[in-house]
């Protein structure tokens, strides 16, 4: 990946420092959304920004209202640990603020390849983060190094489950976004099916054959074939080697009919795109050097595209490397600086603007750690068969296919390729203004299927699983009354000043790790934020089987998408936790056995999207097991959660309700007769829909049923007010 010399960098920097553009950083919010339809149609332009290496939790666990630091429902580690205490082989390393003032915490990164990155999973285990990322993996930013990127959430969107594809690097992930998947035939002379899971090789350098080119149909050939206008905007060589595009035989062709030769990022030929060249060589847009002047920093042909009115319907943005955000070659101010331009240009042109939508993603996560496990299909046992299951066919989620020539040597493993750790994506449009938080659960692929929605071409490379669970972002936004929400001004970005901190950052020693007795659980204020309603409609109910000595678990979906539910055996946390994909409409099923000598002797913990939780405790085995059960449902009319309290025993029972968090009611008692039942509801609506109770029983088995989450009314709503750190 091709750098430039720092100091001259930083020279030319300063001479030419555009300073701040408070102007259009005003029209990118004022300017009114088209709305000639009120459908998502009125969008005429999509530019994707596509930046590097950081997770969500790394940015933006401490934002107020998102799901992160402050989460109360995180999976369970051995030893009644929290997510939090992550171990690196020899001490705890809890998340720790890498404070800039005490040594490189704006540069610094680790390991992110695919080997590393399932290590640390852990099949959804996720314990020993650090022992295969290293330390600083558990470093996380503050609000005040990341001011642009803050109030630029607060002003529009920010997703919070908005995965990676693939847990590994770079142009692994990158394939997610152009292709829509990472896995196709190798070449058109073998036809071996192959999946590329890390970059070593394959992604476009000038040495490896074109007969080991992938070969796979892109995106972007789609749109040249369908008609629609679109254009990956780069400069070459300095694009750090970003565009996957580079590593497929069609448009290596494309390459090197303009320039006579494969394309090469260090050196050699590059002819600058044109019209004429476009009209011989359509694909040349998609890998030739479409920003020649000055590094693509100022981005000037899209300028002259927006200023002529002829951006693309759809288009690719490559940053240069010291724009990329990537860890030791960019920092968040150089990212942020990078947007403010992109936006500048966008905004300059208010028609243009007025028809746009931004999309700032990252591809991956680095080493960088994010507490939320994947949604991810079913991990495989070692003795055959799933731990879980899925409605969905998962069949093309597992690496079960060589890697290409040159790809990295990673050997097929059948674990799930992914997806990943969170990332952040922010929706910047005149119709995603308002600092909205959307948490449906959503990928690379997303991007795609927002294309598709628009435009009409399908990505028939996204696997059935992917498109059940993950949706097409059409959520983050309002198409029918965009220009009805106030809107705020974002602070300025110095070009000149991200480049010395830059400097700065790139040449000190790493911020070192707080001494173990210093460790403390990372913060995250309380605040609700505005939140987009979410197509699910999920449950979880059980039932015991005493004679058999097992709980039965059956997981239902009544909502518009897929989801994961994530099931932790507490008592055996050594175990890979359970993965169920549940279609809209479907349900599954599946069983426990008890814990021999435990008691209570199941204890099972659930998490599903947007904070979903249930947990099921008891005794499953002996005599007058299971004769106690809670089995709950929702009225969506009077927005309420509804409780039956079962009792099959031969004398009464005693119901204890007791709310955890948003009502404040002391604990009520139910007594319910032999061999019956008492059905209560609690109406939600003064909660913003939000729940959280603990149901419990008195006398002989005891059994504790806990219920949490965000009732979906298809109304937009709040984010968990009780989420959050003192």
């Amino acid at each position: 990946m091709s750098t430039l010399d720092r100091r001259e960098f930083l020279r030319a920097a300063a001479g030419a420092a555009l300073g701040a553009f408070p102007a259009s950083i005003r029209r990118a919010l004022a300017i009114p959304a088209n709305n000639a339809t009120g459908t998502i149609h009125d969008v005429e332009h999509v530019v994707i920004l596509m930046q590097e290496n950081r997770s969500f939790d790394h940015y933006f666990g401490t934002m107020p209202g998102v799901r992160g630091f402050g989460d109360r429902f995180t999976i369970p580690l051995p030893g009644g640990a929290s997510v939090w205490q992550q171990s690196d082989g020899s001490r705890k390393v809890m998340p720790y603020y890498l404070d800039h003032t005490q040594g490189n915490a704006l540069t610094a990164g680790g390991a992110h390849s695919y080997s590393d990155a399932h290590a640390a999973w852990d099949n959804g285990r996720m314990s020993n983060w650090p022992q295969y990322k290293a330390d600083v993996s558990m470093g996380y930013l503050k609000q005040s190094d990341l001011e642009f990127q803050f109030v630029l959430a607060k002003a529009f969107t920010l997703c919070d489950a908005y995965h990676c594809s693939l847990m590994g690097g770079t142009n692994s992930n990158r394939l997610f976004l152009w292709t829509g998947t990472n896995s196709g035939t190798s070449n058109s002379s073998n036809g071996l099916r192959v999946a590329a899971v890390n970059n070593d090789g394959w992604d476009g350098t000038g040495t490896t054959p074109l007969a080991d080119s992938l070969s796979w149909t892109t995106y972007p050939e789609r749109l040249q074939e369908a008609g629609v206008s679109w254009k990956v905007y780069q400069n070459l060589p300095e694009n750090y080697t970003d565009n996957p595009l580079a590593g497929f035989l069609n448009f290596r062709n494309a390459y090197q009919a303009v320039n006579g030769q494969l394309q090469t990022y260090s050196n050699g030929p590059s002819l600058p795109y044109s019209a004429l060249l476009d009209s011989k060589v359509p694909l040349y847009k998609g890998i030739g050097n479409t920003m020649p002047l000055d590094g693509g920093i100022y981005l000037e042909a899209l300028a002259l595209d927006v200023a002529s009115g002829q951006l693309p319907q759809v288009s690719w943005v490559v940053a240069p490397s010291y724009y990329c955000e990537h860890p030791g070659a960019s920092t968040p101010g150089q990212g942020a600086w990078y947007i403010q331009q992109l936006l500048d240009i966008l905004t300059a042109n208010p028609n243009v603007w007025s028809k746009t939508v931004l999309l700032v993603d990252f591809d991956e996560n680095d080493c960088f750690f994010d507490h939320l496990p994947p949604p991810a299909p079913p991990s495989p046992l070692p003795g055959g068969g799933y731990a879980g299951a899925s409605t969905a066919d998962a069949a093309l989620e597992y690496f079960t296919c060589p890697s290409p020539p040159g790809g990295g040597g990673e050997i097929p493993d059948g674990s799930p390729y992914g997806p990943g750790p969170r990332v952040p994506l922010l929706v910047i449009s005149p119709w995603s203004r308002g600092g909205w938080i959307n948490s449906q659960a959503f990928d690379h692929t997303s991007v795609l299927r927002f294309l598709e929605r628009r435009f009409g071409v399908a990505e028939t490379n996204i696997s059935p699983w992917r498109r059940a669970v993950f949706g097409d972002l059409c959520s983050a936004f309002n198409f029918s009354t965009p220009n009805d929400r106030p809107v705020q001004g974002l602070p300025p970005q110095d070009q000149a000043l991200a480049a010395l901190v830059w400097l700065q950052q790139s040449e000190a020693q790493p911020v070192p790790v707080p001494a173990a007795g210093t460790q403390q659980a990372p913060p995250q204020l309380f605040g609700a934020r505005p939140s987009r309603a979410l197509p699910y409609q999920l449950q979880v109910n059980s039932a015991v089987q005493a004679a058999a000595g097992k709980i039965t678990l059956c997981f239902s979906n009544a909502g518009a998408a897929a989801a994961v539910f994530h099931v932790y055996d507490r008592l055996q946390l050594d175990q890979a936790p359970r993965r169920y994909t549940v279609e809209a409409g479907k349900q599954l099923s599946d069983s426990w056995a008890a814990v021999p000598g435990a008691s209570p002797d199941y204890d099972l913990w659930v998490l599903g999207p947007n904070g979903f939780h249930r947990l099921f405790q008891g005794t499953a085995s002996g005599a007058g097991a299971g004769e106690q059960e809670v089995q709950l449902g929702y009225e969506l009319a009077n927005g309420a959660l509804i409780a039956s309290l079962i009792n099959s025993g031969a004398s009464t029972r005693n119901f204890i309700l007791t709310p955890n968090a948003y009502f404040s009611f002391a604990p009520r008692i139910y007594a319910v007769a032999a061999h019956s039942r008492i059905q209560t509801s609690w109406e939600l609506g003064s909660s913003g829909f939000w729940y959280d109770f603990t149901v419990t029983t008195e006398g002989a088995r005891p059994i504790t049923r806990r219920v949490a989450g965000r009732l979906e009314t298809g109304r937009d709503g709040i984010t968990d007010p009780a989420m959050g750190s003192v």
